[in-house]
């Protein structure tokens, strides 16, 4: 489809206590399993990483933070600032069931909106959530500013927030499988035997 994909991956891993983008699901890395799942729907997959020598073996671009250590903020920066395209999709590393079918729902659902962004028992999702290039400047100012939260941007521009009501209406995969992400050791347990599980 005409829209990027753009994937994080991901700063310290403090919580998990190892790059939780390479961690092994069924033999494949979870970053490599997020690109092989984009390409499905996405031409353009592009990766923000402040160690791109690490990600060579996935084949795809690669570009720096311009705001290193700023966080997801200055990686959602990155990536627009060098995507081919107006409208993105945006998806964290530690998400190791993302949907590129739900991707390419939320590129749909952006229309004239900056952003469109679910929100899963009342959690929002700005990691995985579509995003305009236009509002790369509206970026720059809340990292300027030191206003380095997500929320901070979302408050700034024209957000669309998306239910699971919403999401259902085009979507009747599990949502809970999708926005499941690890951040810590019995999470990437659970991943991994829920993967087990579906085969």
């Amino acid at each position: 489809m005409k829209a990027g994909a753009i994937i994080l991956s991901g700063g310290k891993s403090s919580r998990m206590g190892t790059n939780k983008a390479l961690l092994k699901i069924d033999e494949k890395t979870n970053i490599e399993r997020i690109r092989d799942e984009l390409a499905s729907h996405f031409d353009d997959i592009i990766l923000v990483t402040n160690d791109p020598e690490t990600y060579q073996f996935l084949g795809v671009k690669t570009v720096t933070d311009h705001f290193p250590g700023m966080g997801p903020l200055a990686g959602l920066h990155a990536g627009l600032k060098a995507s081919d395209y107006e409208e993105n999709i945006v998806v964290a590393c530690d998400m190791p069931f993302v949907s590129a079918e739900l991707a390419a729902i939320l590129i749909k659902t952006l229309q004239h909106f900056d952003a469109a962004v679910p929100v899963i028992e009342g959690r929002q999702h700005p990691l995985f959530a579509a995003y305009q290039q236009r509002i790369v400047t509206e970026i720059e100012k809340c990292i300027e500013n030191d206003r380095l939260r997500m929320k901070h941007l979302l408050d700034k521009v024209a957000a669309r927030y998306l239910t699971e009501d919403d999401l259902r209406a085009y979507f009747d995969g599990s949502l809970e499988r999708v926005f499941f992400n690890m951040n810590r050791p019995e999470e990437y347990e659970a991943a991994k035997q829920w993967s087990e599980a579906e085969k």
